[in-house]
């Protein structure tokens, strides 16, 4: 692909994505063809969306960081996307279940940053990303699939369309979160009341900020960095589960606390 060929797509899912239209496959000259490709079209639909009045880009989601997700999506490896300001939300959250073609909820562990992460010679670790982290939360990340059907997307596409992130619905935030072991927090998620999930803060990579590290990673090899006050969706610790019109979500994670969403 060339520049224009970035663009190009990249106005082809902005653009569905500010109509509310449903995706087919990329065209085959606009598909990336590889992950590299794909963050440079993801780049473009960042700038188009945020020109569009859609917000700014305040944070990201990382996809498939644990073996339920990778399971369900046949993806094996993390995939980022972008937070945009309008979509984060805090505590209860009422959302608006007309503003999304196919909704779907994960139950994750979030962090904010309080210092940027820049590149590092031999690359992050999760203890030098550690010293970044200002709070940690529980979180709901909404998802929405845009897609004719996603099964038959290939993964570089899924990742320039922001790997189906629509936004997030953030807990009371943890400041005292060294305290805690990460690495075995109990966790579930209900819909309506009933248990439809169960995972713990460890299945993510084995520790919650091996995804930070990684993120941090990816994005130096893009020439970029993590900044100061941005917020990073870690990844789910249950498979993804499509919410209906009036349906109640509840995350709970213990020691980080609950967090609540209604789709009206």
């Amino acid at each position: 692909m060339q520049a224009n060929d970035f663009h190009t797509a990249a106005e082809y899912i902005s653009g569905a994505r500010i109509d509310g239209r449903r995706m087919s496959a990329l065209p085959i000259d606009l598909r990336p063809a590889d992950e590299a490709a794909a963050y440079e079209v993801q780049a473009e639909v960042h700038e188009l969306l945020a020109s569009s009045g859609r917000g700014r880009v305040v944070g990201h989601k990382i996809g498939c960081t644990t073996p339920v997700m990778q399971e369900f999506l046949g993806i094996n490896n993390p995939c980022g996307g972008a937070l945009y300001q309008p979509s984060v939300h805090f505590q209860e959250a009422m959302l608006k279940y007309a503003d999304y073609l196919h909704p779907g909820v994960e139950a994750e562990v979030a962090v904010f940053l309080g210092q940027d992460i820049g590149g590092r010679d031999g690359g992050h670790d999760r203890d030098s990303v550690a010293e970044a982290v200002q709070a940690v939360f529980v979180g709901i990340e909404v998802v929405d699939d845009r897609w004719d059907d996603y099964t038959k997307i290939e993964t570089p596409s899924l990742i320039a369309d922001d790997f189906f992130g629509a936004g997030c619905v953030l807990g009371e935030p943890v400041a005292d979160w060294r305290d805690l072991d990460l690495t075995s927090l109990p966790g579930e998620m209900r819909i309506n009341g009933e248990v439809v999930g169960r995972g713990s803060s460890g299945d993510i990579l084995g520790h919650p900020f091996e995804a930070l590290a990684w993120l941090a990673n990816s994005v130096a090899e893009r020439g970029d960095s993590l900044r100061l006050g941005q917020i990073v969706m870690l990844g789910s610790v249950v498979q993804t589960k499509w919410v209906d019109h009036m349906d109640q979500v509840e995350v709970e994670i213990e020691k980080l606390g609950k967090v609540t969403a209604w789709f009206g």
